[in-house]
C-alpha cells in the first residue's frame, strides 16, 4: 500500500519490508518533501554504515542502540533523538530490541 499523500496512515494497513536481517521497515505517512518511517530492530541487528542526500531525524521509540554519526559513537535509548545531515555517514547496532522512527526530508524515493 502506497501511503503517499494520505491524511491518515494506520500501522495495521502498512505492509513491512526487511532491508536487513532482524530489521523490519514500514513506510508511514509521506509526501514529496517529507517522510515518516518505522524501523523495528531485533537485538543484534545492524543498520549498516551509510549516507544519503536526505536530512534525517531519528527518534528512539523503544530499545537501546549504539549509533555512529560521522565517526562519533554513542549509546541512545528510548526518548533520545539524532540528527543526520545530508551526506553524513551513520549506522547503528541494536543493543536491546527496539523501534526507531525516522523522519526524512525530502522523502526517500528508494523506500517506495
Amino acid at each position: 500500500m502506497n501511503t503517499k499523500g494520505q491524511g491518515f496512515v494506520f500501522d495495521a494497513d502498512v505492509k513491512s519490508t526487511s532491508p536487513a536481517t532482524g530489521v523490519e521497515r514500514k513506510v508511514l505517512a509521506h509526501a514529496d518533501d517529507s517522510m515518516c518511517v518505522a524501523h523495528h530492530f531485533e537485538k543484534g541487528a545492524v543498520g549498516a554504515l551509510h549516507s544519503h542526500p536526505h536530512t534525517q531525524i531519528t527518534y528512539v521509540a523503544d530499545g537501546s542502540f549504539e549509533f555512529e554519526i560521522e565517526g562519533d559513537k554513542r549509546i541512545v535509548n528510548k526518548g533520545d533523538t539524532m540528527l543526520k545531515q545530508n551526506g553524513i555517514p551513520h549506522g547503528c547496532i541494536c543493543l536491546e530490541k527496539g523501534t526507531l522512527i525516522d523522519f526524512f526530508t525530502p522523502m526517500r524515493e528508494d523506500f517506495i
